[in-house]
């Protein structure tokens, strides 16, 4: 089973009626109650909620508790807005970074139930023992340890019962409130609520599928292969299923756990360097990085080794944004802050409303006051999703891939502050992207890319003929026809119309007035009172039009 978005709104409001008034009286309760009228879903409630002592709290705070009390699919929304100041206001996104995924355990029984569903009588032949005490449980999945009838300590992820039904029944009435804020709430519309469910559908349809967590696993232990010092756990995937995952079992200590940088023969600058220089290899190197990278998801080891696990939320870099970001951090460092703008602007779909002057100074008031300090006292990763938002407000859409790598860069920044506040991860990085910087100037690199340059050019040279006889052919077409598509064609057309009366107004006048001064010139020596009645009723007729004329040229000016 999958997530699906049902776009057709008259059988989402049937099928989630129930659900869209839960979510209503909630935000209701916490004080949204206008927002619902706003548009057009008062009459979900059944009575003004008021009362009800929320009040006291900032509006941030009241649609965080909101989202806690509708659940999981409203908790990893709130989480996704946390990482995005340029989609929500910086005030929305920081409450929202208060929002934690972890609910009630499922019963041991339940767990038992969906391997049985899962694996049928394979179940006992596969598992020697599974312990009944979780090690952690999320809204979308449970982890247990166990052990497997060969002898291998693993862990398996279970996936919760009818979770993906509540996540698709929710996302669909998100899907509407999206298209109602939009039709009725204008100032939401700079923040595209359509867009952002989008985003939020595509990471929950990835995320709850663990054959795709399984394959990520597999890629990482590919680019990792020749790296001793990073530990990704063997996935088993031939005892995998989309909603059962099974992993070895890390022996190293997780960073949440108390006491797990104390362990004999450690060594804490080494650990913070090495981690980093890990994460910038998935940046910069494989284009493929750890997308959650929390103190629950990193295990050191005694000999200095770093283990890694949770691959369901990865992010992907193509060679273009990787030389982007590199000339961020490298414009960052510099404070060029003209290049960093202008390393937006490329990375965002084209759009000629930017000025660049003012965008840079803004980025400049933003980083500069912060330019020196140590990490104990700024976070270069928020500093950057910051910008972000800066970006957005100048009209640039900033794509999802950058924001995720602005997340983990905060993630990284926060494991470095937790084992070494003096450390300063800009050096490293710096060191690194310099490295990829001359990388790109070497000769055979250079020599690389003029060969693409070349072989496409060849490409196009060899069609250009064949392309040209093509065109020539069709336009010499009888049934051929240039299509002209020109904005503001509507004004053009009056204006049009009105030049051609009034040219048509001109041409009748000058019609009238040369035919009444021909039949005048047999009369020449006659005085004005003798000239023919015809040629007065022309010279009249003229002067009429003329005047008519003049007073429609004035009235349109």
């Amino acid at each position: 089973m999958s997530l699906e978005l049902k776009r057709n709104p008259i059988r989402r409001t049937l099928q989630n009626a129930v659900r869209l008034r839960t979510i209503v009286s909630v935000f209701a309760r916490h004080g949204f109650y206008n927002v619902a009228e706003r548009i057009k879903l008062g009459r979900f409630l059944v009575e003004r909620i008021s009362g009800s002592g929320v009040d006291q709290y900032s509006a941030p705070q009241r649609l965080r508790m909101a989202f806690e009390e509708l659940g999981p699919t409203f908790v990893k929304l709130g989480q996704l807005l946390a990482t995005r100041p340029d989609l929500v206001p910086p005030e929305y996104a920081e409450e929202f970074s208060q929002l934690h995924d972890r609910v009630q355990p499922l019963p041991f029984e339940t767990i038992q139930e969906i391997l049985k569903q899962e694996y049928g009588e394979r179940k006992d032949q596969i598992f020697e023992s599974i312990d009944p005490t979780p090690l952690g449980s999320a809204s979308i999945a449970q982890v247990h340890r166990a052990q497997l009838k060969s002898g291998e300590d693993v862990v398996i992820k279970i996936q919760r019962p009818g979770i993906l039904k509540t996540i698709d029944d929710d996302l669909n009435v998100l899907y509407m409130l999206a298209e109602l804020l939009e039709k009725y709430v204008p100032e939401t519309r700079p923040f595209s609520p359509i867009a952002i469910v989008d985003e939020f559908f595509k990471t929950l349809e990835l995320e709850t599928d663990f054959i795709v967590e399984a394959n990520n696993i597999r890629r990482f232990q590919q680019n990792f292969k020749n790296d001793p010092d990073v530990v990704i756990p063997q996935v088993y995937l031939d005892l995998s299923t989309e909603r059962v995952l099974v992993l070895e079992m890390l022996k190293g200590a997780p960073l949440s756990k108390e006491g797990a940088l104390n362990q004999p023969g450690l060594d804490k600058s080494l650990v913070i360097r090495k981690a980093l220089q890990i994460y910038l290899k998935m940046v910069f190197t494989d284009g493929l990085f750890h997308g959650d990278l929390h103190v629950g998801n990193i295990f050191v080891y005694p000999d200095n080794r770093i283990g890694l696990i949770d691959f369901g939320v990865i992010g992907r870099l193509n060679s273009r944004t990787q030389k982007a970001v590199a000339s961020q951090l490298l414009a960052l460092a510099r404070e060029d802050y003209e290049r960093l703008a202008y390393e937006y602007v490329d990375l965002a779909p084209f759009t000629d409303q930017v000025n660049i002057d003012l965008f840079a100074k803004e980025l400049r008031e933003l980083i500069a006051p912060y330019y020196g300090l140590t990490l104990k006292n700024v976070n270069m990763g928020r500093l950057l999703m910051n910008s972000s938002s800066i970006a957005t407000r100048h009209g640039l859409s900033v794509p999802t891939e950058l924001m995720m790598f602005f997340k983990s860069l905060v993630a990284v920044e926060g494991l470095g502050r937790k084992i070494d506040t003096q450390f300063d991860p800009l050096a490293t990085i710096l060191e690194f992207t310099g490295d990829i910087i001359k990388k790109q100037l070497e000769p055979s690199r250079v020599a690389g890319d003029f060969s693409q340059v070349f072989r496409e050019s060849r490409h196009l040279i060899n069609s250009l003929p064949r392309q040209l006889s093509m065109l020539i052919r069709k336009a010499n077409s009888p049934q051929h026809a240039f299509k002209l598509n020109i904005q503001n064609v509507d004004e053009l057309k009056r204006a049009l119309e009105n030049s051609f009366s009034l040219l048509f107004l001109g041409i009748v006048t000058a019609a009238l007035i040369i035919s009444a001064s021909f039949i005048a010139q047999q009369y020449a020596r006659e005085p004005l009172h003798h000239l023919p009645a015809l040629s007065l009723i022309l010279y009249s007729l003229a002067g009429l039009l003329g005047a008519l004329g003049f007073y429609h040229y004035i009235r349109k000016s």
